[in-house]
């Protein structure tokens, strides 16, 4: 034990290993009522530890060349000891992150935990969510499946309908005049190197900006408000070992449910791997409806809502104005709600309303991106995108108008 502790001094002494593990852990007092939704920030980060490691096992045998890929795919599956489950675990783990982010999303609209002091730890988990989508849409390529194929081809041409500069833009990308060996070589680059460095870093600064203000709660009050004489706050409890054990629970909860898809469902019904994709990719072959992951299919249902033109702007361009203004507005919410409460416990009935609405129309949107379009799915979807937006353009009038409850100077429990 002395050596230990002696060790322990000689790194302190070199490295604040001590300090580290007092500032982030054992004497980084959160509030002492989270409740379930404070789950997700956790599960997010072990999903990511999850996605790194079983990426890194499945690039020691795939190939990125455009006659190699599918079949080096299959060789993972079939040949490799273990190849079956580390790429089920792979491709399940990307479906359980958006699951995961999503829901931690939703526990800040559901108590305001992008208001301040916390607008900085807000814009850096959207940076997060950005660098995730694209993250995932250069994986999805790498199959070299025929969905794969497509969905790059659809996604990657909508660039094409910026003015003046969407087709050069669109080469620029591509690296060919067509999805090709060459996209593939990109797209594995920036899949496998460069974005999960950008996003390991947003996670760094994520986690340092939430600890530097501390972390919100279902009332939404502060408590670093009210300190005891040795300046520990009377409603704050350690983090380790309170909650480091509470989100073991979490975390084995959510393993039960990750590992009974992994063995059972791993195609998640065609969601987390579509039939498509069991094909080679094929140019001259385009499959009966092309769709993207479920994961963007909200964003691809409001793309496709846009039908008409306006002047000199195309719907095609219009859609894609739209489908970016639905990611980029959400960085201003700090900004747009002006409501005195935080958390929906002391809310009044419009912004609950409004919420209810806003899940409502992301959830049918999400549907509607997988389905073939139709007139009467193309009014849904704009109708629904409609409610999409109102959520967040009106919510500076209706936020500000709602009665809200009183809140409490301190948590409640």
């Amino acid at each position: 034990m002395g050596m230990l502790v002696n060790l322990r001094d000689w790194i302190d002494a070199r490295f604040p290993l001590t300090k580290m593990w007092d500032e982030h852990l054992a004497k980084y007092y959160a509030p002492k009522n989270f409740n379930f939704w404070y789950f997700f920030g956790s599960l997010a980060l072990m999903v990511l530890v999850i996605q790194i490691i079983s990426g890194i096992f499945l690039t020691m045998n795939y190939k990125p060349s455009a006659t190699d890929a599918f079949a080096s795919v299959e060789y993972i599956m079939r040949d490799v000891d273990w190849g079956w489950l580390i790429r089920y675990i792979h491709s399940t783990g990307a479906s359980a992150f958006f699951i995961v982010v999503y829901l931690h999303m939703f526990r800040g609209l559901l108590y305001g935990s992008y208001r301040g002091p916390r607008e900085l730890i807000w814009l850096f988990g959207m940076m997060i969510f950005l660098a995730l989508m694209a993250e995932a849409f250069f994986g999805y390529l790498l199959p070299w499946g025929q969905m794969s194929y497509w969905g790059a081809q659809v996604i990657i041409s909508l660039f094409g309908a910026i003015p003046v500069i969407g087709d050069d833009l669109s080469l620029w990308i591509r690296g060919d005049y067509v999805i090709s060996d060459v996209t593939l070589n990109r797209f594995f680059a920036l899949h496998v190197i460069a974005v999960p460095l950008v996003l390991i870093a947003l996670v760094v600064m994520h986690i340092l900006a939430l600890h530097e203000v501390g972390s919100n709660n279902p009332d939404g009050v502060e408590i670093k408000k009210h300190k005891d004489e040795n300046g520990i706050p009377l409603d704050g409890i350690p983090f380790h070992p309170y909650y480091t054990v509470k989100d073991i629970v979490g975390v084995v909860v959510f393993l039960m449910f990750f590992s009974i898809v992994i063995f059972f469902v791993p195609e998640g019904g065609g969601y987390f791997l579509e039939k498509p994709n069991f094909e080679p990719a094929n140019p001259l072959k385009t499959p009966e409806h092309i769709a993207p992951v479920w994961y963007f299919t909200p964003y691809y249902a409001m793309l496709r809502a846009v039908t008409i033109d306006l002047g000199p702007f195309t719907a095609k361009f219009l859609g894609v104005v739209v489908m970016g203004g639905a990611v980029v507005i959400m960085f201003f919410l700090p900004w747009l709600d002006k409501s005195p409460a935080k958390s929906i416990r002391y809310r009044g009935p419009i912004y609950k309303t409004m919420l209810t609405l806003f899940v409502i129309s992301f959830a049918v949107l999400g549907w509607l991106g997988t389905q073939a379009p139709t007139d009467t799915k193309t009014l849904m979807a704009q109708i629904f995108t409609t409610v999409y937006f109102a959520f967040f353009l009106g919510m500076p009038i209706y936020s500000r108008i709602d009665k809200t409850k009183p809140v409490p100077d301190r948590v409640t429990g």
